[in-house]
């Protein structure tokens, strides 16, 4: 199967979560510089989590130009990773409007951490219908980073139980590991140039 219609659907779903989130910042009703004051908080979180979302459509980008076909069991994956990036909204809006208070910042733990494994899914599937000589494969080779990360979500969850600005700071880490975009696969398409 070709994989455009796949990058297509995941770029309109992923353009609809950030518009999404956008629209969870309520204006105020005042006109006083003073009204914005509580929005800060919502504010926050918007910024952190439309960089992870910036980073996943980039990294998903990098990952695709890997491979030029796709079958089902790579539809339902990338399925599966644009199910938990679609909670993203929800648990960003819980998050800033509680002020990264321990149970929000649990949960959006819990979404960040699902999200890299389904992250993970998809490029294991991806790999698995490239086969052998996937350049993938060639790219991420054990993905260190990708396992730094997901236990670092765990680490922030479990933070969050004790003090949620550890795990703010920990999501935030994380979000500054991924933020250049896979450079490990730019590497492997630049070699075949």
């Amino acid at each position: 199967m070709n994989k455009g219609r796949l990058e297509a659907f995941s770029d309109g779903v992923i353009a609809i979560i950030i518009t999404i989130m956008v629209l969870e910042m309520k204006v105020p009703h005042s006109d006083s510089i003073q009204s914005l004051i509580p929005l800060v908080p919502v504010f926050i979180s918007y910024i952190l989590s439309f960089i992870y979302v910036g980073i996943y459509w980039n990294n998903h980008h990098h990952m695709l130009q890997t491979v030029t076909s796709i079958n089902g069991r790579v539809l339902w994956a990338n399925l599966h990773l644009l199910f938990w990036l679609s909670i993203i909204p929800f648990v960003t809006g819980w998050m800033g409007e509680n002020h990264f208070s321990q149970w929000p910042a649990v949960l959006y733990g819990c979404v960040l951490f699902m999200c890299g494994i389904a992250y993970n899914i998809l490029s294991r599937e991806l790999i698995k219908h490239d086969g052998e000589h996937s350049k993938l494969r060639a790219a991420i080779k054990t993905d260190i980073k990708g396992k730094v990360s997901v236990a670092f979500y765990i680490i922030a969850i479990a933070c969050a139980m004790i003090n949620s600005w550890i795990s703010f700071g920990l999501y935030i880490l994380v979000a500054l590991i991924w933020f250049v975009p896979d450079r490990r696969i730019e590497k492997v398409l630049n070699t075949e140039k």
